[in-house]
């Protein structure tokens, strides 16, 4: 059987390998076309390129994740979810979207197991309550620092599992005393809520805010995160997405200081109130 699929192969293969010795620029591209066509395969399911297999790797090594925005509070909502199991995690909810992730939890056949808060918001209502009422068997969690009351109190430590991965909770306060960062299992990704923006961080202003904490918790919790871990945090506000632990020790205007500068920085950015801190407070019960 091998010698007469040889003999049949013969001319395609020597016709191939002539090609090869000779073939540069669109002719090599012309030969895997050839190629491809001759062993029946599709030209669209071609092997992964070597740089999407590297993104997909850097993304959690096949773990579902949605990167979702709400532009009232210009607040993202993280979904991830483990394709086997189906169990999934939401991050930061908006009381406003909370219809929206539904949808996309239901398309994606995953199951919510929990709806979790980086901290107490002041800018938003959390969606978390309303998840629990229409997604049954969703638990709610937040810090155990944070005031607020929850199915799960998250200290410093914990992890939170969805199918085979998990977020691990390291307590970064500073902007309030209940603010957690939650770093994948294998320090790829690290949401940061309102502790570590984008080429910023949060206020100090008011809710327990303390610009030498926040500036401790930083460099001591997140920027001990490799180099490569990619940063996600709860807010943006001029359109950026993603950030790395090195891009942020390298480049943000106010964690490049010195202790003593950045409590200067913070004590003269003169911002107002958020409108809906009043609310927030009295709704915020998970």
């Amino acid at each position: 059987m091998s010698c007469l699929v040889l003999e049949v192969l013969k001319p395609s293969v020597a016709c191939a390998l002539q090609l090869r010795a000779t073939a540069t620029g669109d002719s090599r591209r012309a030969l895997a076309g050839f190629l491809y066509r001759h062993r029946g395969w599709d030209t669209q399911k071609a092997p992964v390129r070597k740089y999407s297999a590297n993104m997909e790797r850097r993304a959690g090594g096949g773990i579902i994740f949605r990167q979702l925005f709400e532009s009232i509070s210009s607040t993202y909502t993280y979904l991830l979810g483990d394709p086997e199991s189906r169990e999934a995690v939401l991050i930061d909810p908006v009381l406003e979207t909370v219809d929206r992730d539904i949808k996309l939890i239901e398309e994606l056949e995953l199951q919510l197991k929990v709806a979790v808060n980086t901290h107490c918001h002041a800018d938003h209502i959390t969606g978390t309550g309303l998840m629990k009422k229409k997604l049954y068997g969703t638990k709610s969690a937040i810090s155990e620092h944070s005031g607020a009351t929850a199915d799960i109190l998250l200290s410093e430590g914990d992890s939170i599992t969805f199918g085979k991965y998990c977020l691990n909770v390291r307590e970064t306060p500073g902007h309030t005393d209940g603010c957690v960062t939650l770093v994948a299992g294998d320090q790829s990704m690290a949401f940061t809520g309102d502790a570590l923006l984008i080429r910023g961080c949060g206020r100090t202003d008011f809710q327990q805010g303390c610009s030498k904490k926040l500036y401790h918790s930083i460099h001591t919790k997140i920027f001990t995160l490799p180099g490569h871990c990619l940063i996600y945090p709860a807010h943006d506000y001029k359109g950026q997405t993603v950030s790395t632990v090195d891009e942020e020790k390298k480049f943000n205007p106010r964690l490049t200081k010195t202790l003593e500068e950045f409590v200067e920085i913070m004590s003269n950015l003169n911002l107002p109130k958020p409108q809906k801190i009043g609310r927030r407070l009295s709704t915020n019960m998970l």
